[in-house]
């Protein structure tokens, strides 16, 4: 399964009221593993920055004024989200920004359902909160030192961080349980040594030439231990 992580920067709180993307970050997973390949743009907003946004992610005015609009940067960015699950922590607010972009552009905008709230999962696994971004990282002992300020891309890589952590973690757990009982209902069946070994494999002829390759090894060929081994 191909995930996005995905976080943005605006110049404020709605999309519907004037305000503009100006930062997009992305992060590809492949069954929920990173596969090094990222988004980051920055975008020209065509107007001017507030300075309550700005105090969120430090980008001005003044240095987003050479950056491409999004008209310019809209199909690089359908192109790597195409097809992928979009993970996003206040998916309502990020997907709300990105459809206003997209439709003002002349695009599509992307379905509701093809986003994940990591905030609405974060919730149900901790009902009792703080579920920031922050207070997760802290919660999972992911280091976000680095997070001085918000920033698109390094929060879309800390995000996939914590987003596998609410899913169980990084290390997927091996069972060799069955989830299904016998049909005599003794519970369920583990696994374990044969009771009769299989037969050999191998022909009789295949196991000379074994044998004889094994004699041109040395008296100290470790072959011969195993060889004394399985005849015993």
């Amino acid at each position: 399964m191909r995930e996005i992580v995905l976080d943005t920067e605006t110049t404020g709180l709605d999309p519907k009221g004037g305000d503009r993307l100006v930062e997009i970050g992305g992060v590809e997973l492949l069954n929920h593993i990173p596969t090094g390949r990222i988004l980051h743009i920055y975008i020209n907003p065509e107007r001017d920055m507030p300075t309550e946004a700005f105090n969120v992610h430090g980008l001005s005015e003044a240095f987003l004024s050479d950056k491409p609009v999004f008209e310019d940067v809209a199909d690089s960015f359908i192109d790597f989200v195409e097809g992928a699950r979009l993970v996003i922590h206040n998916a309502s607010f990020d997907m709300g920004f990105l459809n206003a972009e997209l439709e003002r552009s002349g695009r599509r905008p992307i379905p509701y359902d093809h986003a994940l709230d990591t905030l609405m999962l974060a919730r149900r696994r901790n009902p009792g909160g703080p579920n920031n971004l922050d207070a997760l990282c802290s919660r999972y002992g992911i280091d976000n030192s680095r997070r001085e300020k918000h920033g698109a891309l390094l929060d879309a890589e800390l995000l996939a961080e914590v987003y596998i952590e609410l899913i169980g973690g990084k290390q997927a757990a091996l069972s060799l349980v069955e989830t299904g009982t016998q049909a005599s209902g003794e519970g369920p069946r583990t696994a374990g040594t044969r009771p009769e070994p299989l037969p050999p494999r191998i022909s009789a002829a295949e196991r000379a030439a074994h044998d004889a390759f094994i004699e041109t090894l040395g008296e100290n060929a470790l072959w011969r231990h195993y060889r004394g081994s399985s005849s015993n």
